[in-house]
C-alpha cells in the first residue's frame, strides 16, 4: 500500500467535482485506470469506501463528500503556500493560472498569450475559458489563479481591478444596412439572437431590450458569438455583439454593424483574484499588461 500523497487528494478532488472517472482523469491529464488505481489506493489507505461506482458516475459516500471537503480546503491552503513562496523568491510570475469568459477569451487570448510570455521568460501559462459561474468557483477554491470576466461581481472574498468598457453593437442582415437604428423598445420587438443561459453576456444583452429581465418573446439561442453572426448573415434574426468581437466574427458574415443610441449598451471587463493571495501584486501588473493591450486595438 503506498503513502497517502497530496496527489491522491488532487485526484479525490477532482472525482469528487466531475462525479465521474472519465472526466476527472481528462480534468487531472491522466489515464482513467491510472486515476481508479490511486483512488483505491487512498481508500484502502483510509480502510473506507469514499465512492459508490456507478455505470454512469461516481456518487461519494458520506466519508467521501466530507473528506472532500477537508481534502478541498488542504489543496487551496497548499496552493497559498506554493504562491507565497514565489511572491516572496522573485516579482514575476513562473506560473499564471488565468480564466476567460468565452465572449472574451477568443479575442484576447492570443495576444495576452504573447505578451505574457515576452514579459515573463518561462512562464508556464494555463488558461482556461468557462462562463463566469465556474470561474469564481475555480478561482474560490484555488484552482485559479486570476480571472478575467464582466464586473461588477456580488461574490466576497474577491478583489481586482477593471480593464477595459466595451460597447455592444447591433448586427443585422446585410439588406438591412440602411434601415433605422432600432430603439431598446424597437429591438425587443425584432428576433433576437442571443447565448444561452449561463453566458452573463446574455443577461447583459437581456437587460439592455428588457429592463424587466423578461427575455423577448421571439429569442433564438445560439452556444457562441460565431454561431449567432452566422445566423445574422442568414437572414434568421438580429444580434448584440460586444466591440471587441467585431472583427474576427464579422470579417466573413454578409452583416451589417450599426451603433444603438445613446445611452449605448456596454460592459467593464476586469480581472478579479482571491483577497487572500500573495500573488497581488502580479496580478495587478497583468492586469496592466490587459490595458496595454486593449489600449493598442483599432477601434472597431
Amino acid at each position: 500500500m503506498r503513502a497517502l500523497s497530496m496527489r491522491h487528494l488532487r485526484y479525490f478532488d477532482a472525482l469528487a467535482r466531475h462525479g465521474h472517472f472519465g472526466r476527472a482523469a481528462e480534468d487531472c491529464a491522466i489515464s482513467q485506470p491510472a486515476l481508479s488505481t490511486q483512488i483505491r489506493d487512498l481508500e484502502e489507505h483510509l480502510g473506507s469506501q469514499l465512492i459508490e461506482r456507478g455505470s454512469r458516475q461516481a456518487r461519494l459516500t458520506h466519508l467521501g463528500e466530507e473528506l472532500a471537503t477537508r481534502a478541498r480546503d488542504i489543496l487551496r491552503a497548499v496552493d497559498e503556500l506554493e504562491e507565497f513562496v514565489r511572491a516572496r523568491s522573485q516579482h514575476v510570475l513562473g506560473r499564471l493560472r488565468i480564466g476567460i469568459i468565452p465572449t472574451v477569451a477568443p479575442y484576447l487570448l492570443p495576444a495576452l498569450i504573447t505578451a505574457l510570455q515576452d514579459r515573463y521568460a518561462g512562464i508556464e501559462l494555463r488558461p482556461r475559458e468557462a462562463i463566469t459561474q465556474k470561474l469564481i468557483e475555480d478561482l474560490q477554491e484555488g484552482r485559479l489563479d486570476a480571472a478575467i470576466l464582466a464586473l461588477p461581481l456580488p461574490e466576497s472574498g474577491l478583489t481586482g481591478m477593471p480593464l477595459f468598457e466595451e460597447e455592444f453593437v447591433l448586427v443585422r442582415p446585410a439588406e438591412e444596412a440602411h434601415h433605422p437604428v432600432p430603439s431598446a423598445e424597437g429591438l425587443r420587438a425584432m428576433r433576437l439572437l442571443l447565448l444561452e443561459e449561463g453566458h452573463c453576456f446574455r443577461d447583459q444583452a437581456i437587460a439592455f431590450c428588457a429592463p424587466a429581465q423578461t427575455p423577448p418573446r421571439d429569442l433564438i439561442e445560439g452556444s457562441s458569438l460565431s454561431t449567432l453572426v452566422q445566423m445574422v448573415s442568414a437572414g434568421i434574426g438580429v444580434t448584440l455583439v460586444p466591440e471587441m468581437a467585431l472583427p474576427i466574427e464579422t470579417r466573413s458574415a454578409r452583416v451589417a454593424l450599426q451603433r444603438l443610441a445613446q445611452p449605448r449598451p456596454s460592459r467593464v471587463i476586469g480581472m478579479v483574484w482571491r483577497s487572500s493571495t500573495p500573488l497581488a501584486d502580479q496580478m495587478r501588473d497583468v492586469g496592466m499588461l490587459v490595458r496595454e493591450i486593449m489600449q493598442d486595438r483599432p477601434r472597431a
